[in-house]
């Protein structure tokens, strides 16, 4: 059994694969972040059995190799490499298993029509690979400066699926997608982009909006875990692992948002409810007032509603781009559309639903300017809008244990239906 496992890359500190791993099995597992100028040497005597690898080297380590497996020789690509007895390096792709057990969990068809796969990295030509084997008829690489490029995208606005492998939009550059007008691909049925971390990227969240069902790459990155941990240990785990794993894995990642109407509780239930969780809890006002050095009354009648709303959208992306944290926002967070991408890129959202006849005004300027009735007929629609869950406000510790029993089994998000497509 091999005990010195880990993964290399150039950028690893936000990875899940120590998590993963951890669950799979007692191997020890590292993070090995590596410039391409120590690649050589740390392949040649790095302290390592077995790694895994990851962006920018899946092809990079190739020349490194001693014998491939014959789905690194048909992808390209080397995600998964194990040391031998006398030194030398043989280079597997599991990535190969994982997004084919992808595309099954997502329901995905390649055989019905054309796909676009966005990036000509290693990951793409594994994509590739695997779709020609489920049968796809139209296969369209799009690269930033080749044939079909971001520019000419209209050319296949008859796409029947999207497929990222490129890094656009990944952790810490959260709220970028490679293609930013979906409205082009009238026929496209679904959307799967490689990237886990958010687990909603603005790809997967254009996609929603345009009613387009979308699916992060957890499951495959589990799943080639799953394969990877079998070529470490030389053992059997099962299919049902990877179910398990990625569960636990998303649960323990997002973070969980409270939206809600001035004066419902959301401090007080984040704060038990983050103590609960053994979670960090941050609530967006306090950080804005912390930012603006001052109190947010003084911030509206000094500087302007205006002015706060923009240190709000600056403290909901510096937040909520993080991971299991419990977050308490302000009340008028939904006046702004675009904030609704950006609290739910990562995150359960839970619209605490409080009586507004028990709702205090004292401290809360819109509140007392425009009258608790007249902001509830405003935002009560878009709080039940954004939301995954609605939770009813009945003394704080309950609500906070409503909440844990929404989170714990896993349930965070709606799930669009996965049959027929692609």
């Amino acid at each position: 059994m091999i005990q010195q496992c880990g993964l290399l890359g150039e950028k690893l500190s936000h990875s899940f694969s120590p998590q993963i791993h951890a669950e799979l099995s007692g191997y020890e597992y590292r993070l090995f972040e590596k410039k391409p100028e120590e690649l050589e040497d740390f392949l040649r005597h790095g302290d390592f059995n077995g790694l895994n690898v990851t962006i920018p080297y899946k092809k990079a380590v190739i020349p490194f190799c001693a014998n491939l497996s014959e789905t690194a020789r048909l992808t390209g690509s080397v995600n998964t490499i194990i040391r031998h007895p006398d030194g030398s390096l043989y280079g597997y792709n599991t990535d190969f298993f994982g997004f084919g057990y992808l595309l099954e969990k997502a329901g995905v068809h390649p055989g019905q029509g054309k796909i676009l796969v966005l990036g000509s990295g290693g990951s793409s030509m594994t994509v590739q690979a695997v779709l020609r084997d489920r049968g796809a008829k139209e296969i369209i690489v799009v690269s930033r400066t080749g044939a079909d490029n971001y520019e000419n995208l209209e050319k296949h606005c008859d796409a029947k699926g999207l497929i990222n492998t490129t890094p656009v939009g990944m952790y810490p550059n959260n709220g970028v997608s490679p293609i930013t007008d979906l409205g082009i691909f009238s026929g496209c049925k679904g959307v799967v982009d490689l990237i886990y971390n958010p687990g909603r990227t603005e790809l997967m969240a254009l996609a929603e909006e345009s009613g387009i069902p979308a699916f992060n790459g957890l499951t495959m990155l589990a799943a080639q875990a799953k394969k990877s941990a079998e070529l470490f240990t030389n053992t059997d785990i099962p299919n049902e692992e990877i179910e398990r794993i990625t569960a636990k894995i998303a649960g323990l990642s997002q973070n969980i948002v409270l939206i809600g109407m001035p004066g419902c509780g959301k401090t007080s239930t984040g704060t038990i409810l983050a103590k609960k969780l053994k979670r960090e809890f941050v609530d967006t006002d306090a950080s804005i007032e912390k930012k603006a050095g001052k109190s947010i009354p003084r911030i509206f009648a000094e500087d302007g509603e205006d002015a706060f709303r923009s240190l709000e959208c600056y403290a909901l992306q510096t937040v909520c781009k993080e991971s299991g944290l419990v977050i308490a926002t302000g009340g008028g967070v939904v006046t702004r559309p675009e904030n609704r991408r950006v609290i739910r890129q990562n995150s359960v959202v839970i619209f605490l639903d409080r009586d507004i006849s028990q709702l205090p005004t004292a401290g809360r300027p819109l509140s007392r300017r425009d009258g608790i009735e007249s902001l509830a007929a405003t935002r009560l629609p878009l709080y039940r809008q954004w939301s995954d869950h609605i939770v009813k406000v009945h003394g704080i510790k309950e609500t906070a244990a409503d909440i844990i029993k929404i989170i714990i089994p896993g349930a965070a998000h709606k799930h669009h239906s996965s049959s027929n497509i692609l």
